[in-house]
């Protein structure tokens, strides 16, 4: 019998939770979305390994060292779950995250007369637009059996039918230049292998002013899922090889967008959790959404005695009575095809009101009022707005 006590070489057990979180905040309470409440955790026989089991293409080594992700299994991976009769069932990730970034699309308060939906999957984000912002929406997919599974559902849209194309993106768009008022992307770019060349291309189809939304999964992303398989593999085999897919950071997003060319770019990042019973639905819900690994180098299968391993770690560490938390890391991003119409940034110096005057009134108005403003940091604000405003040098810049 496996024992839920895990130990490696030079780390006692009491020290594996500070060893995988590396200062990570607590997970926080479970988000449930009906799926699996009151339902026991599936017995380990049937699960063990069905998240890991090779696609077709097996393992082709990767074209270049630029290529990351096997986009023929990715594509195989979406048709697979196209076929699931309960394949719906797996949506409440993509719908999510859909949801939230047709909102944002609400809150460029114009209409867009032609949309894009690029990376659409089944029509996730179709569902949650308003024909009053969206007056013709065309999705485009790689898979042709997930984009066409829902296609029989059009008549319950509040928009028009849509126009479906199966392309990959990363092959480039079929489309002429300055055809979309706006392109959103969800959760579609995180298996992209040349991000700056599809940004690039979506600027292309763009229309001067049009508007890029997107969104993509983050490297916190599955954290959990990620350490207790490296906690398992290091210890059963003495190694450990990539289960999961690398992810982008922060930084790097806004760097991409400016490089392909996006004025007035915005980026911020969403985090929230979802309770399963166990390890074992999670990898099962995982392949049903087609998020299953397809990097190049992926291994094959994982055997069942680290399955079990890493099922027991992620129990003992991040787990509680209820089951065990996995969380979804979300980059949203905002990016504007240049125009003349648009703002620009004043001149460098072109400033006339000085921060420290700016202080100084914000000072006088809360003593006027009666609010303690002491225990503000108000001398470093004055030095941040002398070295702004060109009063006073920055730290160690010639005199």
């Amino acid at each position: 019998m496996f024992s839920t006590t895990i130990s490696i070489a030079g780390h006692p057990p009491g020290k594996l939770a500070a060893l995988f979180r590396h200062g990570k905040r607590a997970t926080g309470p479970l988000l449930r979305f009906g799926r699996f409440a009151g339902l026991p955790a599936l017995p380990r026989t049937d699960l063990a390994g069905i998240h890991h089991q090779p696609c077709a293409s097996a393992q082709p080594k990767g074209p270049d060292p630029m290529h990351i992700f096997d986009r023929n299994s990715k594509r195989l991976q979406r048709e697979r779950a196209a076929l699931d009769a309960e394949s719906s069932t797996y949506d409440y990730v993509h719908d999510r995250v859909a949801e939230d970034l047709a909102d944002r699309l609400e809150d460029i308060n114009r209409p867009l007369p032609h949309v894009l939906d690029m990376g659409a999957r089944s029509g996730h984000l179709a569902k949650f637009m308003r024909p009053e912002i969206v007056e013709k929406l065309t999705m485009c997919e790689m898979s042709e059996g997930m984009l066409m599974r829902d296609a029989h559902l059009d008549g319950q849209l509040s928009i028009a039918k849509p126009v479906r194309v199966v392309a990959d993106e990363e092959a480039g768009l079929p489309f002429p230049d300055n055809t979309f008022d706006a392109v959103i992307s969800s959760l579609s770019l995180h298996w992209v292998n040349n991000l700056p060349a599809v940004l690039k291309d979506v600027r292309r189809v763009l229309k001067p002013d049009g508007v890029f939304l997107g969104c993509m999964f983050g490297g916190e992303t599955l954290f959990q899922l990620r350490g207790a398989l490296q906690l398992a593999e290091q210890e059963r085999r003495g190694g450990f090889s990539p289960h999961l897919s690398p992810m982008v950071e922060t930084r790097d997003v806004g760097r991409l967008l400016q490089a392909a060319g996006f004025a007035i770019t915005t980026i911020d990042v969403d985090e929230f959790n979802i309770g399963y019973p166990s390890i074992y639905e999670l990898l099962h819900d995982l392949r049903g959404m087609g998020e299953s690994n397809a990097t190049y180098k992926r291994s094959p299968n994982l055997s069942r005695d680290v399955l079990l391993a890493a099922g027991a770690a992620y129990q003992e560490i991040y787990g509680e009575e209820r089951g065990i938390p996995a969380t979804f890391q979300v980059f949203y991003m905002v990016g504007w095809k240049p125009d003349p119409s648009q703002p620009k940034s004043a001149a460098r110096g072109s400033g006339t009101i000085s921060l420290q005057d700016i202080d100084k009134a914000v000072l006088d108005q809360a003593k006027a009022a009666g609010i303690d403003m002491s225990s503000l940091n108000i001398t470093h604000a004055n030095e941040a707005g002398a070295e702004a405003d060109g009063t006073r040098p920055p730290p160690g810049s010639p005199k």
